[in-house]
């Protein structure tokens, strides 16, 4: 058996939640069908979240207890990547310190490039982290719209500590169109559901599951939990029958998440982990122009994995909205008139971001040498004494505990989710700065609060769609 595999797992759910209810009452005056379906919520990004910035905190839960300094590669799969021509991997990597020398990729182009991402890093059998990563979008009023959600899981792969390895992989390829959207479209193409059920997931994925099954050594009663995503309901409980599983199918999710496309079979695969037992098997199955299907075996070493948020915890922080406008404007399928304040481009200097990366992008504070004070942005003399940046030592601020020290929220200032927030951050470090605050309640947010650190996207540049991307501070937990 391989001494390669998982060593740590992560997730990410975005916190913003919507009752399905509200959705279908939206719509109710031309679909009143989507009334049948509004059970329970999903989840949604706001409008400085997407791809990149929920792969960043799905990453630094992975990294809990550990370092991401030993790690050679990082792998991001995901369909709704927010740059087709640059390199979204890496501006992950930076922005969770990773080594200059590491190598990065993006993978997409299916909803099975979580699975078969995740199959490739684990053979190319180098220290890495894996991310998968998406929020499909769905037309207003479909049933994707309602259905989808969004998130993300993130994986360490390594040699030492290792939680679960690969015992069985297959991999079935075909060209079976279920959904497709083209280059430059916004909107998915979704084909006939029972034809997709029967000629799709009833057929592909237990060609699949026999595969990897025999690969590993094993038969279907060796199995412990299975795991598989689908747009479709019920169609994980009827192939699992069709194998005859008769153990635990992990939950899809679909209260307080929803479908997240490339990234579901990942997020799938991290609840299994939180609960999984020493030598229990998990087969993982992900679907999309054929289908992935991987078993892995949990070893001992779990017991000792340090404790992180994972899917459960994320899912459980969860900060409801009544508003589905909110959710349409934030998933740009509404254009409203913003006023003048809102026509400025947004353009990045590039040379600069650059030259700052240093600090902006892993959030890294200075140190003086010689007065000791923590400053942030780092200026080319320490704000205090006067001694040379070069002398500074870099204290990074992401993980930093902080509190509100003072606040305000401006109803004045355009700001795609009003009002916004801000004020100065007290971290425990000394340091001391004005920040965003986002993801604040009804309530506000209040003097003393506890904050934490968030990746976020702090500007978009809508006329040449470009992101600047930055930290935020939000309530360490919702309210």
């Amino acid at each position: 058996m391989s001494d390669f595999g998982i060593t740590g797992y992560g997730a990410y759910v975005p916190r913003l939640r919507i009752e399905r209810g509200i959705i279908a009452e939206a719509h109710k005056w031309m679909a009143p069908g989507l009334k049948g379906q509004a059970k329970g919520s999903r989840a949604f990004c706001s409008w400085d979240e997407d791809a990149i910035t929920m792969a960043v905190e799905a990453a630094r839960d992975a990294l809990t207890g550990g370092t991401v300094a030993g790690v050679k590669a990082v792998y991001l799969a995901s369909t709704t990547m927010p740059y087709a021509d640059l390199q979204n991997a890496a501006i992950v990597a930076g922005a969770i310190s990773a080594p200059e020398g590491i190598a990065s990729s993006d993978i997409g182009h299916s909803q099975r490039a979580g699975t078969s991402g995740l199959l490739q890093a684990l053979k190319a059998g180098e220290e890495a982290l894996f991310i998968a990563s998406d929020a499909p979008v769905g037309k207003p009023a479909s049933t994707q719209e309602i259905s989808y959600g969004a998130g993300a899981a993130a994986f360490t792969l390594g040699s030492q500590g290792v939680i679960a390895r690969l015992v069985g992989k297959a991999s079935v390829t075909e060209t079976f169109v279920d959904h497709f959207r083209a280059t430059g479209q916004k909107y998915e193409y979704v084909w006939e559901e029972r034809w997709v059920r029967d000629e799709g997931y009833a057929k592909l994925a237990p060609a699949a599951i026999k595969a990897a099954l025999a690969d590993a050594g094993i038969g279907i009663e060796g199995v412990t939990h299975f795991a598989m995503p689908s747009m479709l309901r019920a169609v994980a409980e009827a192939v699992a029958k069709s194998v005859k599983f008769g153990g635990n199918i992990v939950s899809g999710l679909e209260n307080g998440v929803g479908y997240a496309g490339a990234a579901h079979a990942a997020l799938q695969l991290a609840l299994a982990l939180e609960t999984a037992k020493p030598g229990e098997k998990i087969l993982v199955l992900g679907f999309g122009q054929g289908a992935d299907a991987l078993i892995f075996e949990v070893s001992e070493a779990i017991a000792a994995l340090p404790r992180r948020r994972g899917v459960s915890g994320a899912v459980a922080d969860a900060l409801a909205t009544d508003s589905y406008m909110r959710m349409l404007s934030f998933a740009e399928g509404i254009e409203l008139e913003w006023g003048m304040r809102a026509e400025r481009s947004g353009k990045t200097q590039l040379t600069e971001q650059n030259r700052s990366a240093f600090q902006l992008e892993a959030f890294n504070a200075g140190q003086c040498a010689a007065c000791e004070t923590i400053q942030f942005p780092q200026f080319q003399f320490c704000v205090k004494c006067q001694a040379p940046r070069k002398q500074f030592r870099q204290v990074p601020l992401a993980d930093q505990p902080a509190r509100v020290l003072t606040s305000t929220a401006d109803w004045l200032s355009y700001y795609p989710a009003p009002p916004l927030y801000c004020g100065f951050v007290q971290f425990d470090n000394g340091a001391r700065l004005l920040m965003e605050m986002v993801d604040v309640g009804p309530k506000g947010i209040e003097r003393g609060e506890a904050l934490r650190m968030v990746y976020r996207i702090k500007e978009r540049d809508r006329v040449r769609g470009y992101n600047r991307y930055f930290w935020k501070t939000t309530p360490v937990a919702a309210g």
